[in-house]
């Protein structure tokens, strides 16, 4: 299935509403169009064959609607929403430079500042360097969010652990999620990721958000 018939699929169905869920979330809030073409941030075709999900901006919005495809039958099967998260990895010091930091890791750094330099508000200045590497910024669930972070952090255990040690380096989340009908769900680690977690010497820490509108009753 191409992107484009994947677009066309979503576009009909949001047209024509034949799912309830389609007319709840539409009556509350509205997707992105540009060039009265839906704007998809990310086809996701990691689950199996037979399923995929689109993930699609929402209007004023952080989250995204998460729209389920049926690859064998062409159907929408389901809409949901799905939170934006931020799953990245953290180290800061009051001590030590944006240079003393990166030469820890072979990763590439996503972003780096020095203590002192100026915070993007333009108001006041950062107390502490920092390093962060997020190598997944597009849309996704938390678990596969979090997977791919550990999966790239073992490119380089030696040096996570250096940053851990000396920056006390850790794992930051920061979600959005809609608050359609005041039950925001839950977030699972299973045992694997927390072993893969402990033997980096990494803590995680989560920041949630809620956002958005409430269904209609």
């Amino acid at each position: 299935m191409t992107e484009q018939q994947v677009i066309e699929l979503i576009q009909k169905e949001f047209k024509e509403k034949t799912l309830e869920v389609t007319k709840q979330y539409l009556e509350i809030h509205s997707p992105i169009y540009a060039d009265n073409k839906l704007k998809v941030d990310r086809i996701d075709r990691d689950r199996t064959d037979k399923l995929i999900i689109a993930y699609l901006p929402v209007l004023d919005e952080k989250f995204y609607f998460a729209v389920y495809i049926d690859t064998k039958s062409n159907e929408v099967i389901s809409i949901d929403t799905e939170a934006y998260h931020r799953v990245y990895f953290r180290a800061t010091s009051e001590t030590l430079s944006s240079d003393e930091l990166k030469v820890m890791t072979r990763l590439a750094p996503t972003e780096l500042w020095n203590k002192g330099d100026l915070r993007k508000s333009g108001k006041s200045n950062y107390t502490f360097s920092n390093l962060t590497i997020l190598p997944n910024p597009e849309p996704d669930e938390f678990e596969d969010k979090l997977k791919k972070l550990l999966d790239f952090l073992e490119q380089d255990k030696d040096g996570i652990k250096q940053l851990v040690d000396n920056a006390g380096g850790y794992i930051q989340v920061a979600m959005e999620i809609h608050n359609g009908n005041g039950m925001i769900g839950g977030h699972n680690i299973d045992t694997d990721n927390i072993r893969r977690m402990n033997d980096l010497g990494l803590s995680i820490n989560f920041d949630l958000y809620v956002s958005g509108n409430s269904f209609k009753e």
